[in-house]
């Protein structure tokens, strides 16, 4: 058998990386165009269109892409794309530009030429429309929501070229991967079914628990992690990448898992995050998608489950990569084991919940870790990266994180 499709209607990756004397030659082209600044989210965009991990999107949304996005999933020529892609800026930059123009992409932090754009066109949004639809409340408080509200007033729309990977192919040497590097690994491992396990925590017993078992019914588990930024209390990328390393060597069979990274900054969509996150694994050659509890949540927005029911409100046929719904994981101690709703017939009281955020915060206080609550392997690690921290973040607890 063989790997899923790339997303679209051609089933072909499409990378915008450019390379050789492409680059070196627009690139030069590019030092004469006005710039338009990137947010990180932004940058982190156009670094997935440049890996082809957007596939087939080539370059940020117009505004009949955007809306049928936003509204119903689907761009204008039909394909299925759940959160929009887009580029903002100013209302007075925006009217300084002409349709047609090139314009140079600039990270607002590093200050890196990361490609061009040629402008299709300019668009103003209703933003609290597209967080209501998207994220499903307009709650600033929300880090999706805050991110939008924050863009500029007009988006931009057209074709990029992209010219740069940012700083994620060095500082995370080993691990960020393009969707090209990690269907060659799972060809050369001979996997055609190949489970993603997405990740922004550091891996607990129960995400141990769900990786295994998509072991068992996969050829293998990509575990990818999120490389982009977090909101403040996440714990960072290489403390993660040490944890499960640590994690996968003294307690996963060898050849059953490959950890990998991508370029994003999460967007704490839920469900709609998790269908952008099943579109992109297909592009990577995932074949599913481990959706557990609370997938891609934050605080109390979104029921436990509903990363699970969209999947069940979507077209059958509008994504390949397909999900591999989990129930609520815990330890029990009568059955003296990991377990789940549906194979443990024990009370609430006997089960040890486990959760990112309650770790986190027992972490970030000093508390002492249940026994079954992570490996101690990775609580060393965990517990050296809190005794360095100079500065305290609150973590806040919500219902999902003590199984309500």
């Amino acid at each position: 058998m063989a790997l899923v499709n790339p997303h679209g209607k051609e089933k072909v990756l499409k990378p915008l990386l450019l390379t050789g004397d492409e680059l070196v030659s627009e690139k030069e082209r590019a030092k004469s165009m006005k710039q338009v600044r990137l947010s990180s989210r932004e940058t982190g965009d156009l670094i997935m269109l440049g890996i082809g991990g957007f596939t087939p999107l080539t370059g940020f949304m117009g505004h009949a892409d955007w809306k049928g996005s936003v509204e119903t999933c689907t761009m204008a020529d039909g394909t299925f794309w759940p959160i929009p892609i887009t580029l903002s800026t100013s209302k007075e930059q925006a009217d300084s530009l002409a349709i047609g123009e090139e314009v140079a992409l600039v990270d607002d932090e590093t200050g890196e030429l990361m490609g061009s754009m040629k402008i299709e066109e300019k668009y103003s949004i209703d933003k609290t429309h597209e967080c209501r639809e998207v994220f499903k409340t307009d709650n600033p408080e929300h880090p999706g929501v805050l991110m939008v509200m924050n863009q500029g007033d007009v988006n931009l729309a057209g074709p990029v070229k992209v010219f740069s990977e940012g700083t994620f192919p060095t500082e995370f040497e080993g691990i960020y991967m393009t969707p090209a590097q990690t269907r060659k690994m799972f060809e050369e491992n001979g996997w055609s079914t190949v489970a993603a396990f997405q990740t922004r925590n550091p891996m607990h017993r129960s995400h141990e628990y769900l990786v295994k078992i998509a072991v068992e019914i996969c050829d293998g588990v990509l575990i990818h992690q999120l490389l982009g930024k977090l909101k403040p209390g996440d714990i960072p990328a290489d403390v993660r990448r040490d944890c499960i390393n640590v994690l996968t060597e003294n307690y996963f069979v060898k050849g059953t898992t490959i950890q990998a990274g991508y370029p994003l900054d999460m967007r704490y969509a839920g469900p709609r995050e998790a269908l952008l996150h099943a579109l992109f694994r297909q592009n990577f050659g995932c074949s599913h998608l481990i959706v557990g509890r609370d997938h891609a949540g934050v605080g109390d927005y979104y029921g436990p489950f509903d990363a699970h029911h969209i999947f069940d409100q979507i077209p059958a046929d509008a994504l390949e990569t397909k999900p591999l719904k989990i129930d609520w994981t815990f330890y029990c101690y009568k059955c003296d084991a990991m377990a789940s709703m549906k194979t443990c017939p024990h009370e609430p009281a006997d089960r040890l919940n486990l959760s990112g955020t309650k770790l986190r915060k027992m972490l970030s206080e000093g508390e002492e870790v249940p026994e079954h609550f992570s490996r101690p392997e990775v609580l060393e690690i965990l517990r050296r990266y809190y005794a360095g921290l100079t500065e305290k973040v609150d973590i806040k607890m919500h219902s999902h994180a003590i199984g309500k």
